[in-house]
């Protein structure tokens, strides 16, 4: 019985611990987000929030002019380039809990010092 009481213990404290790690939050986004997970996940905590809600606050526009490139290099934007033009999803490229790579480095040498990933 003892031992059951144990199991479950440590399975309780396996959850919580689980929990706690999925509330860090990248410092551009502790201001605005705070702890309201719903804020941006609007499908649900555990899936990955929808375009929708990055582009509450986030311009697709804005961050196209943001991240162009010269004439020459122009479709080396992320957020406007030949492939996709503006329709990459934002999770393709961004993760708020654990770093991403750019789907672009799959293929492409994709260099842009200000990615927060």
């Amino acid at each position: 019985m003892n031992t059951l009481k144990m199991i479950l213990a440590l399975g309780l404290l396996c959850l919580s611990s689980a929990t706690v790690q999925a509330v860090e939050i990248r410092d551009h986004h502790k201001e605005v987000i705070g702890k309201d997970c719903k804020a941006c996940h609007d499908q649900g905590i555990k899936q990955f929030p929808s375009d929708q809600a990055c582009q509450q606050c986030h311009d697709v526009d804005e961050l196209a002019e943001t991240t162009a490139r010269s004439e020459e290099d122009k479709w080396q934007n992320p957020h406007n380039n030949l492939h996709y033009g503006k329709e990459l999803p934002c999770q393709e490229c961004h993760g708020e809990h654990k770093a991403k790579e750019p789907i672009c480095s799959d293929c492409h040498t994709f260099k842009y010092d200000k990615h927060k990933k």
